[in-house]
């Protein structure tokens, strides 16, 4: 079995944390935003865990396992706010929720 380095494992991650963060800014729609912030929070998951089995100590896991307790907290919230902003505005693209007054 081969085993990736830690150098190679924060690359990954990073190239990750990347692709969510250019998702997040270009796309307008607000599904693929959570889509890519589910990305970024997983890529972080990625690099704790990398660290954690770097120094052989557990820490890695248990972050990932908050990271992923947060990303079910996420979608839960954001796919609420997605079906509040397509059944007022039917869309779902987020420059609409500019013109929402309080």
């Amino acid at each position: 079995m081969s085993v990736i380095s830690l150098n190679t494992g924060l690359i990954i991650a990073g190239i990750l944390f990347s692709v969510g963060f250019i998702g997040v800014m270009i796309r307008r729609n607000m599904i693929f935003m959570l889509l890519s912030i589910e990305i970024m929070m997983n890529a972080a998951g990625l690099a704790f865990i990398f660290a954690g089995s770097r120094w052989h100590a557990p820490d890695g896991q248990i972050m990932f396992i908050f990271i992923l307790t947060m990303a079910a907290a996420e979608v839960a919230v954001g796919l609420a706010l997605a079906m509040q902003l397509y059944q007022k505005f039917k869309t779902l693209d987020t420059d609409a929720a500019s013109n929402m007054r309080g």
